[in-house]
This record gives structure tokens, C-alpha cells and sequence, in this order.
């Protein structure tokens, strides 16, 4: 198998109301068959999901926590507040959250970084699945093209230092490659492996896209996926792990 990660460079500043799926086509060739990551930020700017630290007045918690911190600032604890189901855990400035998603990720996914202006943090979107749905759709329109569609962020990794993209959400492939019932060389039947394959696809897709470069999309090419419109696997909610089956928690 031949891989190929290209970044599609020349995305200008993304706006609110702005169209991703015409502006990504405009700058790349899109086969079918290829799988497009979209990082998150871009997205959630489409969708306005930007608020203005201007705007916000933090509540008693938000301020208690931020006192206890040291010093961190207020309001932005008050957003990730509001986009916490659950607070997993909370100790030395560090807030790790339950998303309204059901991610665990530090700061519920609110990021000041490439915000695009001064004093603003993106949120995630309300429904990523749905926003690389929509994307997907878009571009079998714009590009004549079938692909899969990724919605990737950075995430922290329980067992081991350093971050990742994740997928975050998914339209047109599997989350998950199960292999339980099928048999090694040896023999041995495979009873629990799932390969979270657009999670590996996302991180594959960093390589190219960075923090820093202005890349925030990337086509890969050649992965020969079954891409499927069934609206079930391709999900990824399919990621989730309940508490119940979560050592860490």
C-alpha cells in the first residue's frame, strides 16, 4: 500500500458564513476515494463559534476556580464551563472536561490559539459529525468528488506524554475497524482489537498540516476504504467510551 498526505495550502482567514467545502476545492484536486481532515478551528469559525472574552462575565465558580488557579482568567473558565457536562477532574490550574459531546479533552475543546482576533476562543462545534456531513455533501456538489471527511483536533493521550489529532467527527467512513472473530497466522482468534482508524488517518494528517503553517486541511490518498452513508459508524461518537468502561475515570 502507497500512502500520499497532501496539505492544501492557501485557505485564506476563515470568516463566519464563510462556504469550507468551495474554498478547500478551489485550492485542491479531490478524487473520489480520498479522505479530506479539516481541523477543527476552521470549521467552528464557519459555524460562528467564536466568543468574545469582551462578552462574557464570569459566574462565582468561574472566578473561584480562577482564583485558586493563580490567577487565570476568568471568563475563559466560564466558557469552558458552559461546555462541560462533566468536570473529570480539576487540580492545579489543569481542568480536564466532559464535553456536551461526551470527549474527555482538557478545557471542554475551548482553544485561544488561531482564534483569528484579539481576546476571542473557538468552541467546538455543536455537531461534528454533522458539520463533516455537511462538508462531505458540499463537496460531491463543488468537486464531483465521493469523499470521506474528517473533523480532527488535538487531544491529550491518557497513557503517554505529548498530543495528537483525533477525529472529532466523521461522514463517509467507519470510525472503528474491527477485527474480533477473525484468526492470526498462529490461529489465535481475535476477540477485542478495533483499529480506530480515522484516528490514525487524523494524526497521519498533522504530519503536513502543524500548528503554525496556516494548513488547516489535508487530502490522503490511497487508503482503498469502503466509505458508507449508513449514518451509524460513521460516527465519532463511536469513539466515546462510557465511564463505566473507562479505567481512568
Amino acid at each position: 500500500m502507497k500512502l500520499e498526505i497532501v496539505g492544501v495550502d492557501g485557505l485564506p482567514e476563515i470568516r463566519p458564513g464563510d462556504d469550507l467545502a468551495r474554498l478547500i476545492s478551489e485550492r485542491a484536486t479531490l478524487h473520489t476515494g480520498d479522505v479530506l481532515a479539516v481541523a477543527q478551528k476552521i470549521v467552528s469559525k464557519t459555524e460562528n463559534r467564536i466568543v468574545r472574552l469582551a462578552d462574557v462575565t464570569p459566574g462565582p465558580r468561574a472566578l473561584a476556580m480562577a482564583e485558586e488557579a493563580g490567577g487565570k482568567d476568568a471568563r475563559i473558565l466560564e466558557v469552558v464551563l458552559g461546555e462541560t457536562r462533566k468536570i473529570v477532574r480539576w487540580t492545579r490550574g489543569v481542568l480536564i472536561s466532559e464535553t456536551h459531546h461526551g470527549f474527555v479533552c482538557a478545557n471542554a475543546g475551548v482553544d485561544r490559539s488561531n482564534a483569528g482576533e484579539q481576546d476571542a476562543v473557538v468552541l467546538l462545534p455543536v455537531d461534528p459529525d454533522g458539520s463533516a456531513m455537511r462538508i462531505r455533501k458540499a463537496l460531491k456538489e463543488i468537486a464531483k468528488a465521493d469523499v470521506a471527511v474528517i473533523v480532527t483536533d488535538t487531544f491529550g493521550r491518557a497513557w503517554r506524554e505529548g498530543h495528537a489529532n483525533m477525529a472529532i467527527g466523521i461522514a463517509g467512513l467507519s470510525a472503528l475497524k474491527r477485527y474480533a472473530g477473525q484468526y492470526d497466522p498462529q490461529g489465535y482468534e481475535l476477540r477485542v482489537t478495533e483499529i480506530a482508524i480515522a484516528d490514525e488517518i487524523a494524526a497521519a494528517t498533522e504530519l503536513v498540516m502543524g500548528k503554525l503553517d496556516r494548513c488547516p486541511a489535508a487530502i490522503v490518498r490511497g487508503l482503498h476504504l469502503e466509505f458508507t452513508d449508513s449514518g451509524g459508524e460513521e460516527t465519532a461518537r463511536e469513539y466515546v467510551r462510557s465511564a463505566e468502561r473507562d479505567l481512568f475515570r
